[in-house]
């Protein structure tokens, strides 16, 4: 995978709820900050963040991708910016909590699988 494909990569997982793609992204020493707030370290503490946050809040939720922006950073490193817009949230009793704009920041290198993401952050925004 290119640092460009990433982006479409992290949607398509989203989309289809599918935790181990997403967490496949990152590498085994990753850090992340979720759309939630939890900080986690470590692919396997990721992978079950993910698992939660996707079967509970974001059980419904549909991403809409915006703007991306692309910074290299030296060969076989580059910061990822993408936006997104996502809907379809629920809170604990089932209601729908409407749409959020949210911004996706990746630190990817390259590896021999390819490119991972050894930090990733993704944050609500207001815009």
């Amino acid at each position: 995978m290119t640092p460009e494909e990433f982006p479409r990569a992290f949607a398509a997982g989203w989309i289809a709820r599918d935790a181990d793609a997403l967490a496949a992204l990152l590498s085994e020493d990753a850090d992340m900050l979720s759309l939630t707030g939890a900080w986690v370290e470590g692919r396997k503490a990721i992978l079950a963040t993910l698992k939660a946050e996707l079967s509970g809040l974001f059980s419904r939720a549909r991403l809409v991708t915006g703007r991306s922006k692309l910074r290299p950073m030296g060969p076989g490193a580059a910061v990822l910016h993408q936006r997104f817009v996502l809907s379809g949230l629920v809170d604990e009793e089932g209601r729908d909590m409407g749409r959020i704009g949210a911004l996706l920041i990746a630190t990817l290198v390259a590896r021999p699988e390819g490119w991972q993401a050894v930090a990733l952050q993704f944050s609500a925004t207001e815009g």
